[in-house]
């Protein structure tokens, strides 16, 4: 599969009063033309950080994107002047927000947010636009999309709004759409209402698609790939059913653990992870999941472990797939070493 999008050797760090943060530390990834991927973690993990740095919303300073490139069909993003960014943004990569209130201007309707974008970068007149903007809200299932193109935000519940954000992200038919969070202010009704539709318009749209998430039991029927991020790093990649048929990272095991399942016995307690992650500006010397690991070794403690191809699809950064992990004496656990 042919990548639309490449992020080669991430590095983004925010100067704050205690000192830098390293929000992003080495993070590699690909998204293929149609293909839907996953990022997930807990928060502070990376994920909204480098979907911004993708779009080129951090803002400067306190933001720093240290080195790295975001190769956008063969482009480097990181390369390009505002203005040319501008070119790019909602036209070429569409973007769904975490909360759509403060995403959507309170003052101008859904109707004219939508026509904005089409009459800058579709340069369709204003009649034109309009006619579109209301296919749009048709196509996302806003009822009397007519008369509801010019109400405002506020008169519009949370779904509601979540659904013209998605219009406004899909106006200008996006190659590639990033969903940073998009159910999280919404109850589970809604959310499975959201994501199944943007599973749709992504079939019917060929769009690809990036949904970032702290929650790994809703990308299970909406992306074919999955990324987990820890303390600003991937620890694990794989398609969907690689990550939840045979999780490899202590840490996505733990996300797994503390999810219920429909397989799960009566009265069986979830496990939660304990502990806190890393405080990132000064990130631990070896692995970032190491203090919260049950099964750390010494060297977890010194060296960033390497990633590890398990699969043509799934690696995972873990001294446990080390081959001198496997071997009798490294069976103590903590306390071990290499």
């Amino acid at each position: 599969m042919k990548p639309i999008l490449e992020v080669k050797d991430l590095n983004v760090s925010f100067e704050v009063y205690g000192g830098e943060v390293q929000a992003v530390r080495g993070v590699n990834f690909s998204v293929g033309e149609g293909e839907a991927v996953a990022i997930v973690g807990e928060s502070g993990s990376g994920k909204s950080v480098t979907a911004q740095t993708i779009m080129r919303l951090i803002p400067t300073p306190p933001g720093n994107i240290k080195s790295g490139s975001v190769l956008f069909d063969g482009q480097d993003l990181l390369s390009l002047s505002e203005r040319e960014m501008q070119k790019v943004r909602g036209n070429k990569i569409g973007m769904i927000f975490q909360d759509p209130m403060t995403s959507l201007n309170p003052t101008m309707t859904v109707g004219a947010q939508i026509i904005e974008g089409l009459m800058k970068h579709e340069k369709l007149s204003r009649s034109a636009a309009r006619t579109r903007a209301i296919e749009l809200l048709s196509m996302v299932g806003i009822p009397n999309p007519e008369s509801r193109i010019k109400q405002y935000p506020h008169h519009f519940s949370g779904g509601m709004r979540q659904r013209v954000m998605i219009a406004i992200a899909l106006a200008c038919n996006p190659s590639l759409l990033i969903a940073d969070e998009p159910t999280t202010a919404l109850d589970v009704t809604i959310q499975a209402q959201i994501l199944r539709l943007m599973k749709d318009l992504q079939q019917k749209t060929k769009t690809s698609i990036i949904l970032i998430t702290h929650d790994l039991g809703i990308v299970a029927d909406v992306c074919d790939r999955v990324i987990v991020m820890y303390a600003g790093q991937i620890v694990e990649t794989g398609t969907k059913w690689e990550i939840f048929r045979n999780p490899q990272h202590p840490y996505t095991k733990g996300l797994l653990r503390s999810l219920p399942r429909l397989d799960q016995r009566k009265g069986e307690p979830l496990v939660p992870i304990f502990g806190t992650p890393p405080d990132l500006i000064q990130p631990p010397k070896g692995c970032g999941f190491c203090s919260r690991c049950d099964e750390a070794m010494r060297i977890c403690e010194t060296d960033v472990p390497a990633p590890t191809s398990l699969s043509d699809t799934q690696t995972v950064r873990c001294w446990l797939q080390h081959p001198l992990a496997k071997s009798p004496n490294m069976a103590e656990g903590k306390g071990a070493s290499v």
